[in-house]
């Protein structure tokens, strides 16, 4: 009776190890390593990281937990982007994001073979990111913040209704840039606007771009630019000093100074990345899942700043906003 009660425990002991040892196995294998890459850090970016990480923890990744994080700032810097790239690529995590297109740029050359979703890219194509918006294949899929162009000029003109020139305020090095400005200028041309360009390759020279541009222009537009919007606030200055409306591509920059924009949350669009990064973690191939752009877009005022550039909104357009800055 004693064997028998002993052989029993341990059978019952060995089931008990059994199904230990396949739980442990089922958290090790959810353990995953995501690294990410970032030109530059402002508000607009930083809130995209934040609604990737907040998705990946509702799918199950929780940071600190089964989930490695890696993250890495350029400081605006391309070499720097590039290095960031080379590392993880010797790294080996099981998915890389790139977070704005110089950082994609560089994980897609140098982190070949892994999984790679980017974030905040305006133009995938132009950045030859991917050939297929629909069909991507290969390793590379992600979210698209392309810019509703039509309806930032729809703003413009209703905020500056004699405008008959416009100040564009960009880096000629950044691809996703470059493509938004020529947009614009089409845009423009048929509303017969002259686009005045107002370059600035690196943040410390933004505020030189800015002051270039009084006297030329009668409002400055700034698309979502990493470059410039790291310096936004040099922006703002000028525009305020010389009573010039400043106008931005992204809502983060409203409260920063610009009197109004019309964009994405975006954290709405790291969320979006983040169902996507999941979705891969979860052993989806990224070229299977199609490119998604962001459609929902907000209003946002700064009533106090746009006085101070000469402007005064309406009730109508007060009514229409999502957030109101006193």
């Amino acid at each position: 009776m004693n064997n028998l009660i002993i052989k029993r425990g341990l059978t019952l002991l060995a089931a008990i190890s059994l199904i230990a040892l396949s739980a442990t196995t089922v958290v090790l294998a959810a353990n995953k390593h995501v690294a990410i890459s970032q030109i530059v850090e402002h508000p607009a970016l930083d809130a995209a990281r934040q609604g990737i990480e907040d998705e990946l923890a509702e799918n199950g990744y929780v940071v600190g937990k089964n989930l490695k994080w890696s993250y890495e700032s350029a400081q605006g810097s391309p070499s720097t982007a590039a290095q960031i790239a080379k590392k993880f690529a010797g790294d080996k995590p099981d998915l890389v994001i790139g977070i704005s297109t110089p950082s994609a740029q560089t994980l897609a050359a140098s982190a070949r073979g892994i999984p790679l979703i980017f974030s905040a890219v305006t133009d995938p194509l132009a950045a030859k990111l991917v050939d297929n918006l629909e069909k991507p294949g290969g390793m590379i899929t992600g979210t698209s913040d392309a810019l509703p162009i039509e309806k930032h000029l729809d703003l413009i003109q209703e905020l500056v209704p004699n405008l008959k020139k416009l100040g564009v305020m960009f880096n000629p090095g950044e691809a996703n840039s470059v493509s938004s400005v020529n947009q614009l200028k089409s845009a423009a041309e048929k509303r017969g606007w002259e686009i005045v360009e107002g370059g600035a390759a690196k943040s410390s020279e933004v505020l030189a771009a800015a002051r270039s541009l009084v006297g030329k222009v009668d409002a400055i537009y700034v698309p979502t630019d990493n470059t410039v919007v790291s310096a936004f606030e040099s922006v703002v200055r000028v525009g305020q000093q010389a009573k010039l409306p400043v106008i931005a591509g992204d809502t983060s920059s409203v409260a920063r100074g610009a009197a109004a924009a019309v964009g994405f949350n975006y954290y709405d669009v790291g969320r979006q990345t983040g169902r996507m990064a999941a979705l891969v973690l979860n052993g989806e191939k990224p070229g299977n899942i199609p490119v998604e752009t962001v459609q929902k877009t907000e209003l946002y005022l700064n009533v106090g700043s746009a006085k101070k550039m000469g402007i005064s909104f309406t009730d109508n357009l007060l009514s229409r906003a999502a957030k109101v800055v006193e």
